[in-house]
Order: structure tokens, then C-alpha cells, then sequence
């Protein structure tokens, strides 16, 4: 790196020796080379013009470097120390030439008007009478315009664009040429330049959209291509949504995105605007019926993970039976669909019983974490017989569940089943499927997890540590558990049948906040009460709830409580979050009449519904408001 820099002073200090020809010529070179071997990797976008730099002693030459597209102009000033008049260049040329570009005498470089390969190229104010000892150059990228191309998804446009130099391209797009919706930023593939293609999505369907490539290189030059037209196709069929919003109160920005687990629609993982336009897809043409996406999420390098899998109760329902092809899967897929690489539930069991493991492994389901280390959590469905249990005479086949780290290799490297640290004989639901879990955290500040055991009533904190743990649960946290119940009644506002846990703080030990979607199927009331009776609440009811819990007291506060209408009576599925306006979305996923999604206002405690999304005759498993389709892009 020093090395070059000082070559570069030598050149255009004039003193090196060598020909003004052959400092050109070099300097062509390393240019094309890449600014990025000058500056820094990820630049800041440039706020004003460039910096005038002293170059070739008396001569200075302002801005040192620039970028244009085909038959772009850009203007360079030169300045003389004591007077004199110079003489312009391109690549050692006079006045340059068709395939180089041209430069007047005042300095005015234009680009070629067609151009089917970037290059850059150097413009040099030479003294005139002294050209081989002082002079100034500067850098110019030309680029060709990008090419816009279809993808296999419909409403996801490919935007490539080539390079010459190191740095970094977004596309700005929208149904009118004010465009107004970025993507997230793509490095080109070297610090030398290269082809950087930037998949577009986030349109409505059958929608003429405008677009365009910002270009920011490495050395602080700019450049805006010329806008494109993109006409969208006709999505999979995904769930109708409708949506509504309080007037006056403006609701979180973002997309939503849903995760359909009935009926079987083509796109089950669909993001909409919040107006209810479908705005993304993902779909699958392989596989059966049986197939659920559970859940969808965005991860850090832009990508979604995705994971297909039938429902893990299967195994232990009367007369049911796993069709032949259905998928067992987790995909890593590009925003156009294309999978990026995948594991499947039988590839884990082979690594599981090479190992020495001798699981009766079940299936992918519910959920999983991509963790920071670039590992995977993923939790199977497991079973075990036993014979002669308290109440169950004979031999029961019961559902378990079991938590397995993959490292990047995809290699199991730690393993967690519910059998070793849990009693089978506790079962206040649903058995003989015994925990059906359903979610999981990860803790950052302890790099341990937790887990939600739908069936238990219970979120369990296991020791984990990045699987160096010894998989000890440390605490249940729910009715029958460690911790007790503040500003609640105990125990019927504890969650029960519960789904979607999510961290509330920034903190995720100590004293932390938690909500819940506490689904309420097997609600406990105190003795003497019964449900439904003599004024006391309906047996089965939903509710939204964020609980303070306190590691070091074992205590759980109850903050926030969102009791909707008995109407909204959600038996299954749903998640709560906290948004960043500080408003609680909540996904009561199985109504009787489908699901309804409702953002609630938060830092006035009204609980006032402010957006709500109806999808009628589907359950939403997951719901979840993003800022957008890219990772740390606020639409």
C-alpha cells in the first residue's frame, strides 16, 4: 500500500525520471487497477466537491476524480502557480480521441457516446513549454449503463452494473421518475471494480416502475445511470389482505411480512406494503400439500431463510401420515427465490447418526435462529416410546423436540433433547405431544437461548454458549415454573399454549423485557373460579403480553396486557413485537374468522389499534413489520 502511494507522489511531483508517456502509462494502469488501492474500502457518500490537490509542482488540476456515463460531461479546472497556459490530455492523447473521450481547452471532458466496456481513463493539464516536469492528472471512471433484466420471480428486477474502479451501487426506484425507495448498498466483488448486480424488489404487481443505479467509488466520484423501465408480472397467489389505519395516527413505516400456514397457498411468505399490496413472494413448485413454510426471515447478508416442513404433530395424529415428497427443509434464498444453499432434515439425521447419536429424529418445524457466529439452531421433532406411563397404560410413542447447532460446514456440533432434561410425565396439554415448541431466542449478552414449549406453558432458558453449554435449563418461566407472577393474577395472566416470543430491551439478561402471544388455550383460573361464569372471564381468550423478568428475584412483571374481544380468541400460531416507534404489533393468527394483525400504540399506553391487516379464511403464523426488504434500509 505504501509502496504505491509513493509511486503515485513520485509521478506527480515530476522527479521520478520518468517520461510524461510512461508515468501516463503506469498510471492508466494502476487506475484500472481500482481506486480502492488509494482509499478506503466502504467511503462515505462525498457531502461537496472534491478536494483541489497540489500535483506536478506549478499545475493543479480540480477534482481529481470523476465518473461518467456514455456521452457524459464533467469539467476540470486547472490552476498555474506564477502564470502560463496548458495544453489537456486523455491517456497522453491531445485533446483525446472517439474511444477515449474528448477534452477542450478549457477542459471540459465528454465521454464517448456509446460505451460497451468501463474503463478509466487519465486526464492530464500539462504546462505548456514544460510538459515532461509539470503537469496535474486526474482520474475519470466512464461507465456503460447498467442492464435491467427479469428474474424468476416477477415482481424482482436484476440491475447490473459494471465497475472500473472499487465502490459501491444502490438502485433508487419507484412508479415515477421521483423514485424515492433505495436498496441496500453492493460492494463491487473486488477492491479493483467489477460487474455489482443489485436485485431490485419491492414493487406492486403488473406496475411500470422507474429505476436507476447510484454509483460511489472508492475514490469519492459519483455517478447517477440513466433511469430504466421495469414493468412487474403477476405474483403466485398469495392471501388477500386488507388493512386499515386509525385517522390521524400515522402507524410504524415499513412492510409487513406474513407467513401463510392455511390454506396452502402458492406463496406462502408474501410482504406487503402497509396499503396491503402485495409487494414480494416467495414460492416453491416442488414438494406437497403438506408443506408449511415456518417461519421466514430476513437475514444480515440479504438473503431470506426459509424452512418448509410439515406439520410435527403428524407423527402422533390418528390416521395421519407424511405424503411422499413433502419437503423437510431449510433454504437460504436470494430476493428472486434462487436458493443459495440448503440442509435438509435427512442430511442432519445422517451427520447426527454418524456421530454416534441414536435420535428417532422427527421433523424441521416452528422455527430457528441464524446465529451470529454463522451457525444454525435448528429444532426437530423427536420420538420415544415408553411403556406403563402414570395414566397411559401400554406403549405411548411421545413427541418430543430436540435443538441441534450446525456449524458452517452444516455439521452438528451440539445437540439438546428434551428427553434429558425435562419430565414426560408433566403434560398439561395436548399429550402425547408433549412439548411442541415453537420459537427461539437468542440471548446476546449470554450467547444462550430460549425456548418456547408451547404444550409445558412454559419459555425455558437453556444453557448454550454458542454450543459450549451444558444444555442445562436454568429457569421456566411460566405457570408451574420458577418465577413469580407480579401486577397479574396468578395464574390465569401467565401465557398459556403460548407462540412468537420477542425481546422487548435492548438487554436480554439481568432485568429484561419480554412479550408474548399468550394463545390462552389451557388457561388456569385460581380455585373457586370457574371461566365463564358469574362474571369471571371465558375460558379460552387471547391476549398480548410483556412481562419484566428479573433473572436475579425470579420475578415476572407484568407490564403491558392487550386482552382483544373474546372474538379474537386465537387457538394457535401468532407472535408479539415491539416496532421501533415504540407501538406493539400483535398476530392473532387463528380467528375464527382468519387472522387479523393489529399494530397497537404504545408510548401513550392507550393501546389504541393504529393499522390493522385482515386476511380472512387463513392463519398467519408469523407476522412481522420490517423496515424494509433490506437489511438496515428504512422504506
Amino acid at each position: 500500500m505504501k509502496v504505491f502511494r509513493a509511486m503515485r507522489d513520485g509521478w506527480s511531483a515530476g522527479g521520478a525520471g520518468l517520461s510524461l508517456g510512461l508515468r501516463l502509462s503506469l498510471l492508466v494502469w494502476l487506475t484500472g487497477c481500482g481506486a480502492g488501492v488509494f482509499r478506503t474500502a466502504v467511503p462515505p457518500v462525498p457531502s461537496g466537491p472534491a478536494p483541489v490537490a497540489t500535483q506536478g509542482g506549478s499545475v493543479t488540476v480540480s477534482p481529481q476524480y470523476a465518473a461518467v456515463g456514455p456521452g457524459g460531461m464533467t469539467q476540470f479546472h486547472a490552476a498555474v502557480v506564477g502564470g502560463g497556459s496548458v495544453a489537456w490530455q486523455v491517456n497522453g492523447v491531445a485533446g483525446g480521441s472517439a474511444t477515449l473521450g474528448t477534452v477542450d481547452a478549457s477542459g471540459n471532458y465528454t465521454a464517448p457516446a456509446q460505451v460497451t466496456q468501463a474503463q478509466n481513463v487519465v486526464v492530464t493539464a500539462a504546462l505548456s513549454g514544460s510538459a515532461q516536469t509539470n503537469f496535474a492528472t486526474a482520474v475519470v471512471s466512464v461507465l456503460a449503463g447498467g442492464v435491467v433484466s427479469t428474474t424468476a420471480n416477477p415482481q424482482v428486477a436484476s440491475y447490473s452494473i459494471y465497475l472500473p474502479a472499487g465502490g459501491q451501487v444502490y438502485v433508487e426506484f419507484g412508479d415515477t421518475v421521483a423514485y424515492g425507495l433505495p436498496t441496500w448498498v453492493e460492494p463491487t466483488p473486488s477492491p479493483n471494480g467489477g460487474q455489482v448486480t443489485v436485485l431490485v424488489a419491492g414493487m406492486r404487481a403488473n406496475t411500470a416502475y422507474h429505476m436507476r443505479a447510484r454509483v460511489m467509488l472508492n475514490d469519492g466520484a459519483t455517478y447517477a445511470d440513466g433511469d430504466q423501465i421495469f414493468t412487474t408480472g403477476t405474483p403466485p397467489v398469495s392471501a388477500a389482505v386488507v388493512t386499515t389505519s386509525a385517522a390521524g395516527d400515522a402507524p410504524q413505516p415499513g412492510v409487513e411480512m406474513f407467513d401463510t400456514l392455511r390454506p396452502h397457498e402458492m406463496a406462502q411468505a408474501f410482504a406487503t406494503d402497509l396499503s396491503g399490496n402485495v409487494i414480494w413472494t416467495y414460492s416453491y413448485s416442488d414438494g406437497t400439500p403438506e408443506d408449511l413454510v415456518q417461519p421466514v426471515k430476513l437475514l444480515s447478508n440479504g438473503h431470506m431463510l426459509v424452512q418448509i416442513s410439515y406439520a410435527s404433530s403428524i407423527p402422533v395424529q390418528k390416521n395421519s401420515v407424511v405424503l411422499p415428497g413433502t419437503l423437510d427443509e431449510v433454504r437460504e434464498v436470494d430476493l428472486a427465490g434462487t436458493t443459495i444453499q440448503s440442509v435438509t432434515q435427512a442430511q442432519v439425521a445422517s451427520a447426527l447418526a454418524a456421530q454416534g447419536y441414536t435420535l428417532e429424529l422427527g421433523s424441521l418445524h416452528h422455527d430457528l435462529l441464524a446465529l451470529p457466529n454463522g451457525h444454525l439452531l435448528l429444532l426437530f421433532s423427536v420420538n420415544k416410546s415408553f411403556d406403563n406411563l402414570p395414566g397411559y397404560p401400554g406403549t405411548t410413542n411421545v413427541l418430543g423436540d430436540v435443538l441441534v447447532d450446525l456449524d458452517q460446514n452444516m455439521k452438528p456440533d451440539w445437540v439438546w433433547n428434551s428427553f434429558d432434561h425435562l419430565d414426560v410425565n408433566r403434560h398439561p396439554f395436548q399429550f402425547p405431544d408433549w412439548t411442541h415448541s415453537n420459537a427461539l431466542l437468542y440471548s446476546k449478552d449470554d450467547h444462550n437461548v430460549l425456548l418456547s414449549v408451547r404444550h409445558q406453558n412454559w419459555i425455558l432458558k437453556i444453557d448454550f454458549e454458542d454450543g459450549k453449554g451444558s444444555g442445562n435449563v436454568l429457569w421456566r418461566l411460566g405457570e408451574g415454573g420458577d418465577f413469580t407472577l407480579e401486577n397479574g393474577v396468578d395464574p390465569t395472566d401467565w401465557f398459556y399454549a403460548q407462540h412468537g416470543p420477542s425481546y422487548f430491551s435492548s438487554n436480554t439478561t439481568g432485568v429484561f423485557t419480554l412479550g408474548v402471544m399468550d394463545n390462552g388455550d389451557d388457561r388456569a383460573f385460581p380455585t373457586g373460579v370457574v371461566c365463564g361464569v358469574g362474571g369471571a372471564a371465558p375460558c379460552k381468550y387471547s391476549t398480548a403480553l410483556v412481562l419484566q423478568v428479573d433473572e436475579g428475584t425470579r420475578t415476572a412483571t407484568e407490564v403491558r396486557h392487550y386482552v382483544p374481544p373474546a372474538s379474537m380468541y386465537s387457538f394457535f400460531g401468532g407472535n408479539v413485537d415491539l416496532m421501533a416507534n415504540g407501538d406493539l404489533q400483535a398476530d392473532f393468527c387463528a380467528v375464527t374468522t382468519g387472522s387479523v394483525v393489529q399494530e397497537l400504540r404504545g408510548p401513550d399506553g392507550s393501546q389504541q389499534v393504529v393499522w390493522q391487516a385482515v386476511t380472512k379464511g387463513t392463519n398467519q403464523y408469523r407476522a412481522k413489520r420490517m423496515p424494509s426488504l433490506y437489511p438496515g434500509v428504512q422504506w
